[in-house]
């Protein structure tokens, strides 16, 4: 039986449904369900009536209501395509684009001539990189409204980005053609569309022909600086070197202070590294005209070598130290990997201190490294503080004298602070370091910077609370969750994975969770805010952002914050799966509650139970007394964290499941981080997918075959293929042995393969450590021994402080007899004794 076609209304009743659709647009909720009521007391199965009834309410925050009743909307009018497209809607507002895109289509099919379904429809295409259907939609929306430059812009956009390059240039043409007149030079739309088809053809490899056109459509385009940057690029390009000479030396006139310049300027004229002579000409001349510039003197460090480098640092360095500039050791620490510029800077300055103490004690100064500026003597203390302080020149002693020499000449000096501050957390002592930094930003409490280099130290010392005092100096604290919660309203992620990463360092393994995930739903939220650029980029005519945009969006999870929190969260769900008992039991002596005995752990885990019942009831005691419910900025309901201190996400059945909600992004779009896949590589193996395992560690290894966390997940993989009770499948052995062969041959002896690699790199303590947990593994009854060697890796000449505070924790894994454990803190703390890591409690 066929459905029945959409109910008619009487006129009176076709009136208040327009105005329902109208309050609905203007978010008039209240009088919009007034009127939808209104028309269902006299035509109580109108369907399309209760879809925009559906509609409002979903826009009230009560979605489960709102799909109720569109689908009662949907069994009364079936044929509605009003009543299918707010299906549509709905599926939308839920991030469930792809049902969204089904009832949208069924929409169409009933409406074919609705632009709105039509826009609505092409928008989630594009979201979900459906090139082929926004093609297709944009066709049919262009069709519908050829008279509108968008139209054609978005046409061109989408064969641009469905790989029709040729079409996309074709269809920009054929608006232009269009036109009867000119466009007025005003008119910044068509300026920017004329340089999107420049980079269409530019694209297509025609830079020839992206040169001539860039000559005759786009010479007095207002985006002067695109014009010149690309047809230097494009004649640079072309072998025209002469004209590419001129174009830049043009750009240099602009901004002398781009490096990108002098590069495509030194291309053009055919010069290298080993020109030395021409090179310091060339940027001798640009330094002439721009006398106040700077890239034009610090570039040349780069290519001067021996006596020359020196002469030309002495000058850079003693200009920029006499003018005070703070950032002087940032601009020329990345000279540092060359060593001999490294010692020949550090001779310089140390040069200038010594003059400066000489022309202390003579009362004159032979050499004229002084002058009358007062801005001189602290610098050089700074910069050698600085100078001292970086990883490649490291002697904190040195670091330490001159920046309390530079401190008790100007002790309020908030920079100073901040330096000393870095020092003590070289030297490992972060309590010191916290103290410090929050002693500088004390100095000036309306700077921003120091206010959150304080909070990020304070959390590095797991000092949390103190952390987010001084963050909600700059927050608005009447937000919901208060300074915390702002600080996640405005995507602050920095902070919510320092505050994870301190939880974990405390064992409370449900708040990092929480920030983690907190993290995770920030980068979707990101992934979702492009839906509205969809539409604004295209009517406001900026196409070529809007391109890039859509090309950083497919690697939004390349970025580091997503990675460090997904590989941090899936550890911990990692641990969770090796440790069910965490998921009950807060440990307060470290996380695997490594000082407990059983009974006692038995004890604290009872206690921890009756905690989390007894706030469970606490927080529904809450709940049935609570005040109505905050809304945000616009009005709208906000939802109301059920789980703040994330226990429910702790207390997953299944947290290999979890992980993979990280693990799966990390590997699609992080393929290159060796971390992600050394993660990936510990959830696949304890759910026995064996294959996708071996292929993580195939893609570690390829990243770095002597990666030490490698070497022990290989020997792992193997020793795990030869003890399983139940061996895979035989193909599934067959392609594990031809794949893992390179790696780790079948017939290897993995104690010998791990003595070997051990041999190889017995100088490295990371190297050492992995080898000592295979060692472990593959033979329990050598325990002392390796606690033994682990004590031994401290007194390597490269053993940095990471590496022994991983040995710390290697030795509270294996539950450590309190002898070695002791031996370790006391052989650490006499190598590194600021180190907080090492002290015993009360020291």
């Amino acid at each position: 039986m066929a459905p029945p076609p959409p109910q008619p209304l009487a006129s009176k009743e076709r009136s208040l449904f327009t105005q329902v659709v109208k309050n609905y647009e203007n978010k008039q909720y209240k009088k919009g369900l007034k009127a939808a009521d209104q028309i269902l007391r006299k035509s109580p199965d109108h369907g399309d009536t209760i879809a925009m009834k559906a509609l409002i309410i979903n826009s009230q925050g009560n979605s489960e209501e709102a799909f109720a009743l569109a689908k009662v909307a949907l069994k009364n009018s079936m044929k509605s395509h009003v009543c299918w497209h707010v299906y549509g809607l709905l599926y939308r507002s839920a991030k469930n684009f792809e049902e969204a895109i089904k009832a949208y289509k069924f929409a169409l099919k009933l409406e074919p001539e609705s632009q709105q379904i039509q826009k609505d429809l092409a928008l989630l295409q594009i979201q979900m990189r459906d090139y082929q259907g926004y093609l297709q939609s944009r066709r049919a929306i262009l069709q519908q409204r050829t008279g509108w430059r968008q139209n054609w812009t978005a046409l061109a956009v989408a064969q641009h980005l469905a790989g029709d390059l040729a079409n996309a240039e074709r269809t920009l043409t054929t608006y232009e053609e269009t036109l009867k007149s000119p466009p007025p030079k005003t008119d910044t739309e068509h300026a920017e569309a004329i340089l999107y088809k420049n980079s269409i053809i530019a694209e297509m490899g025609e830079k020839e022909r992206a040169l001539e056109h860039l000559d005759a459509a786009a010479k007095n385009n207002p985006d002067r600086t695109s014009v010149m940057e690309l047809r230097a690029q494009y004649l640079l390009n072309l072998g025209r070197k002469e004209e590419a000479a001129k174009a830049y030396h043009l750009l240099l006139k602009r901004n002398a202070e781009y490096r990108a310049y002098f590069e495509g300027l030194e291309e053009a004229l055919g010069l290298d590294k080993s020109n030395v002579e021409e090179l310091r000409k060339l940027y001798g001349d640009v330094a002439k005209d721009n006398p106040r510039g700077d890239a034009a003197t610090r570039i040349p460090l780069e290519f001067l070598e021996g006596d020359e480098f020196r002469e030309a640092a002495d000058q850079y360095l003693q200009r920029m130290l006499h003018k005070g500039v703070w950032s002087t050791f940032n601009n020329v620490k990345a000279l540092y990997s060359d060593s001999q510029k490294r010692d020949t800077i550090q001779d310089l300055v140390e040069g200038y201190a010594a003059g400066m103490l000489n022309t202390q004690a003579n009362g004159s100064a032979e050499r004229q490294i002084n002058g009358d500026s007062d801005l001189f003597t602290p610098s050089v203390r700074y910069f050698l503080a600085q100078h001292y302080n970086y990883r490649l020149s490291r002697d904190l002693p040195k670091a330490m004298k001159y920046i309390d020499e530079a401190l008790s000449s100007a002790p309020e000096s908030v920079e100073y602070h901040m330096t000393k501050a870095r020092i003590w957390k070289h030297y490992g002592n972060l309590q010191k370091a916290a103290e410090l930094m929050e002693e500088g930003r004390t100095l000036d409490v309306r700077d921003r910077y120091i206010n959150t280099k304080a909070a990020k130290y304070q959390l590095r010392n797991n000092e949390n609370e103190a952390a987010i005092q001084n963050m909600g100096k700059f927050t608005r604290n009447e937000a919901l969750g208060g300074p915390l919660g702002d600080l996640h309203d405005m995507q602050c992620v920095w902070y919510i994975t320092e505050d994870g990463e301190s939880y974990i360092r405390q064992g409370n393994l449900g708040l990092a969770l929480k920030r983690f995930t907190s993290i995770s739903t920030i980068f979707e939220i990101w992934q979702e805010d492009q839906f509205d650029f969809h539409s604004f980029s295209l009517r406001k005519g900026q196409i070529r952002a809007y391109v890039d945009m859509m090309r950083w969006e497919d690697h939004l999870r390349e970025h580091p914050f997503f990675t460090r929190a997904a590989v941090s969260a899936a550890r911990i769900y990692v641990m969770l799966h090796d440790q069910p008992d965490l998921a009950h039991a807060k440990m307060t002596n470290g996380v695997n509650g490594e000082k407990m005995d059983s009974a006692e752990r038995k004890k604290a885990q009872k206690k921890a139970k009756k905690d989390q019942e007894k706030q469970a009831k606490e927080e529904a005691e809450r709940k049935d007394s609570k005040k109505p419910g905050a809304v945000d900025q616009n009005g709208d309901p906000k939802k109301e964290d059920k789980d703040p201190k994330g226990e429910k996400l702790l207390q997953t059945s299944e947290p290999l499941v979890e992980a993979m909600k990280f693990v799966t992004p990390l590997l699609e779009f992080s393929p290159k981080n060796i971390k992600a896949q050394q993660v990936g590589f510990e959830v696949f193996l304890r759910r026995k997918k064996y294959l996708l395992a071996l292929r993580t560690l195939l893609a570690s290894n390829a990243l770095s075959s002597s990666d030490p966390t490698t070497h022990e997940q290989a020997i792992r993989l193997g020793h795990t293929f030869r003890t399983q009770t139940e061996p895979p499948d035989r193909k599934v052995q067959e392609v594990i042995a031809a794949e893992f062969d390179p790696v780790l041959p079948a017939t290897a002896d993995l104690s010998k393969h791990n003595d070997d690699f051990l041999q190889k790199h017995h100088k490295s303590a990371p190297h050492v450590q992995a080898c000592l947990k295979v060692r472990q593994l593959l033979d329990p009854s050598s325990s002392d021994k390796n606690q033994q060697d682990v004590i031994r890796t401290l007194a390597l000449e490269g053993s940095s402080l990471e590496d022994a505070v991983r040995g710390l924790e290697l030795l509270k894994e294996w539950k450590a007899k309190d002898q070695y454990r002791d031996d370790y803190l006391a052989a650490a703390h006499e190598r590194w004794p600021e180190a907080t890591a090492f002290k015993k409690k009360g020291d």
